[in-house]
């Protein structure tokens, strides 16, 4: 990402591309993105099996348009990861089911 709505950055903050319009939701959704990627990664981890991010969105009685960007915010922080198998989305296409990534060992990722 290009840009970002805060000095945190993407993925910990809402990214933009371009400026105007998606610079202009990035920064609207500023102050909502945290704890709505919470409550998203909340919700695939209740779910053994793994959700599509329009299965999460559905549960949260969210737009899929506020909720798949936090999926690939969660996804690139290393929160959740891809299971094997696939889903369905609302369209009939094929989306990736999201689960939970293990926690790093205590040793991985320290200096």
């Amino acid at each position: 990402m290009k840009g970002s709505s805060s000095d945190i950055g993407y993925p910990d903050a809402p990214g933009f591309k371009a400026k105007g319009p998606s610079e202009q939701a990035a920064t609207l959704m500023a102050a909502t993105a945290k704890t709505l990627r919470e409550r998203v990664r909340a919700t695939i981890a209740a779910s053994p099996s793994g959700l599509t991010a329009d299965e999460v969105a559905a549960k949260l009685n969210k737009s899929i348009l506020s909720v798949r960007p936090r999926v690939a915010e969660l996804h690139r922080q290393g929160e959740i990861r891809p299971a094997p198998n696939r889903g369905t989305n609302a369209s009939g296409m094929t989306a990736s089911i999201w689960i939970v990534s293990p926690p790093l060992p205590a040793s991985e990722g320290q200096s």
